[in-house]
């Protein structure tokens, strides 16, 4: 393989190093901090270190010269369930760096967990280039809000467009309701029956595919801009005309009255298997509690670098991407448990059953 001009090579035998955060900081004149609280942030997308990047290969794997000596006892913490605390990263554009946690991170990664938990603070690029007026455009959205999940386009303006469209759905909302709604109130609602739903149906027919450079935000803000604002009707050929309805709040009621028999395939099930260290003393409750959720199949005390392996078969509808009613199940039914350290989620590939 051939090297790109100017590009740094690692000596024989060893990766590159993490990415230096104050070199992508100032690269990206990104100053404004915005804090965005807590909550579980995906590994992968862990790219760099504030202080310790000539620690870590860029598969945060501590380098030869660096002591192990902590890693080894966070990574011996983590194995007996104890509560280490959220990490604290910096977050630029759609990447986090370690402020706070690296051999956590490392530790993490090696017990092959998928996601941790980090305390957020995003630092908005200050420039004038057209990506950086999209990120702060991005900021005030989030800002404004507070929702639990990123939005992301890619197309300056977008953000007011669906801004806008909380507005008219609070305007909605408020229709006989003699308590205010709050602006959140308001985008948490149209994110539940409005956003979401309209984006798993524009994932479920593939309209992706023919924009592979557009995110299905994009996609979501293109369509309703045409349809609902300008009322220019357009032919997807995904059936998505039929579903999509006049205006924002008859679709909205639309998806309120769908049926599981309008869309049997809907109700497939998705098998996942979830890995969790839990703390010794809660365990055998953790077993009884969990098993009389609805959706487990089987429930293992199990020895290893795991406690307990659970299997779970979800049900599928329209209005929520697999990955959604994955990720709703395991934070809002699993993780929340007393006596939960950690859990990782796997989702077969292909799979084979020998029946009894």
């Amino acid at each position: 393989m051939l090297n790109r001009p100017g590009s740094v090579q690692p000596p024989a035998g060893e990766t590159l190093e993490i990415k230096s955060f104050k070199e992508q900081q100032i690269a990206e004149a990104a100053y404004d901090s915005r804090d965005r609280g807590t909550r579980s942030v995906a590994l992968e997308r862990i790219s760099g270190s504030v202080g310790r990047y000539h620690d870590f290969d860029n598969q945060f794997r501590l380098r030869r010269r660096a002591s192990s000596e902590r890693l080894q006892w966070i990574r011996d913490a983590m194995r007996q369930g104890r509560n280490l605390g959220p990490v604290k990263l910096y977050q630029i554009k759609n990447e986090f760096y370690v402020l706070d946690g690296n051999h956590r991170i490392a530790a993490a990664k090696e017990l092959g967990q998928d996601e941790i938990l980090a305390h957020i603070v995003e630092l908005v690029p200050t420039d004038n280039s057209q990506q950086g007026i999209l990120y702060r455009e991005r900021a005030e959205f989030a800002d404004r809000t507070k929702l639990p999940v990123e939005i992301n386009v890619t197309e300056v303006s977008q953000y007011a467009h669906l801004l806008d469209q909380i507005s008219e759905h609070r305007e909605f909302l408020q229709q006989g309701n003699e308590k205010d709604v709050a602006f959140e109130e308001a985008a948490l609602d149209w994110h539940k029956t409005i956003y979401r739903p309209l984006c798993n149906i524009v994932k479920k027919g593939r309209l992706g595919e023919s924009f592979p450079e557009r995110t299905i935000a994009d996609l979501y803000a293109y369509i309703t801009l045409h349809q609902w604002k300008e009322g220019r009707k357009r032919r997807y050929g995904i059936g998505l005309e039929k579903l999509i309805q006049k205006d924002m709040e008859a679709f909205r009621k639309k998806m309120g009255e769908l049926k599981d028999s309008e869309y049997p395939e809907m109700k497939q099930g998705i098998t996942i298997f979830i890995l969790m260290n839990v703390q010794a003393r809660k365990e055998i409750k953790l077993l009884e509690k969990i098993y009389e959720l609805e959706p487990v199949r089987e429930i293992h005390s199990v020895h290893g670098d795991v406690d307990i392996l659970v299997k779970v078969v979800l049900t599928r509808d329209l209005l929520s991407s697999d990955a959604e009613i994955i990720s709703q199940f395991v934070h809002e039914k699993i993780r929340q448990l007393p006596g939960v350290n950690s859990t990782t989620t796997l989702i077969p590939g292909i799979s084979k059953i020998k029946e009894n």
